[in-house]
């Protein structure tokens, strides 16, 4: 990122409110109601800011059970971890500006809210604000979440993932198989197809207990293809009838889908999948066992290589945003930000003077 070079040797650090007392007064005073934590090129990290995440955060693990001193605690110590992060998170969205990717992150958090209208058959994208909104979430508080997660990753993507996924030569790949081959073998692999119910403006119950009646008529001899056109939730399942059509890797399955598919037999369906927006119930069509013997795929592998070095590369990748940019830590946080924000920079001098 070019330097920005700015010209200011402190930045204001408040938002300004002049609040009008008596008439008869006609007086204004200026009142500081946030401060700048630091400065990141021509963007700022407020106080309000760093409150707002750590009482997202702290809501967070009290939701996983913790008790809400606890977690506060355990947040308040990591205050200095989370401010760093923000301010990654800041650079990683200027460089999302300078790159120009707007359109395409746009693009796809259109689709993401195209793809639920699809999975909560809602025909239109107003009528899915209603619902979201019935339930708790604010739409525009979540495509700017989705947009702000995107432009992270985005960047990401293209300026470390992209560059190391394609930049492994003939003889590098070769040599990485030769060395893993055990990576490679093929692991057991099945085809599915489902039915799924959703819970939208039904019944939780209902819904259960009709999942279960059509698994006890499948599992009667009942045509999986019928059933599924005339029961499944999904916008397609007329032509699809059900069918998905990629073939899935068991080990890239989660626990949540992994488990139940395991237990079922070529043929059968599993027991009820309960999801957050529904029921979901899978037949395996097809089961492939894992083969003994490795095979080589250049495009696994170089997935395989890419993934291995990613962490690293992208750690350099923040060192050098952070190295061509402006960033300012206000002194009162200085001393707990700097250790984590420009932790990978000392190792890295630590290094080369050994």
């Amino acid at each position: 990122m070019t330097v920005k070079f700015i010209n200011s040797a402190v930045l204001l650090v408040a938002v300004l409110l002049f609040s009008a007392f008596s008439a008869a007064a006609q007086e204004t005073e200026a009142i500081v109601i946030d401060e700048v934590i630091a400065q990141v090129n021509e963007g700022v990290i407020t106080l309000s800011r760093v409150k707002r995440e750590m009482k997202e955060a702290t809501d967070a693990l009290v939701q996983q059970g913790k008790t809400p001193e606890e977690a506060r605690n355990e947040i308040q110590s990591r205050q200095g971890e989370l401010i760093a992060n923000l301010i990654n998170q800041e650079l990683l969205i200027q460089k999302s500006k300078e790159l120009g990717l707007d359109s395409d992150i746009e693009a796809q958090i259109n689709q993401r809210f195209l793809q639920i209208m699809k999975e909560q058959n809602i025909k239109s994208l107003e009528v899915l604000k209603s619902e979201m909104r019935k339930a708790g979430i604010e739409p525009d508080e979540l495509r700017e979440a989705w947009r702000m997660q995107l432009m992270r990753d985005f960047v990401l993507q293209r300026e470390v993932d992209a560059k190391l996924y394609y930049g492994f030569s003939s003889k590098e790949i070769k040599d990485y198989f030769e060395k893993n081959k055990a990576k490679f073998i093929r692991p057991e692999t099945v085809k599915l197809s489902e039915i799924f119910l959703s819970f939208a403006g039904r019944d939780v119950t209902a819904v259960q207990e009709k999942a279960k009646e059509l698994i006890a008529q499948i599992r009667n001899g009942a045509d999986f293809a019928k059933v599924a056109v005339e029961n499944s939730d999904r916008p397609n399942v007329k032509e699809t009838k059900g069918k998905l059509q990629e073939t899935f890797k068991m080990p890239e399955l989660s626990e949540q889908f992994a488990k139940p598919v395991q237990a079922t037999k070529q043929g059968d369906v599993t027991e009820p999948i309960i999801l957050d927006e529904g029921v979901l119930i899978l037949r395996v069509d097809e089961r492939t066992p894992a083969s003994t013997e490795s095979f080589f795929d250049e495009d696994e592998v170089r997935r395989a290589m890419a993934i291995e070095r990613a962490p690293e590369e992208r750690k350099k990748y923040m060192a050098n945003l952070r190295k061509d940019s402006y960033i300012k830590i206000s002194e009162g946080y200085r001393a707990i930000v700097s250790p984590v924000l420009f932790e990978d920079e000392r190792k890295a001098e630590v290094k080369k003077s050994n």
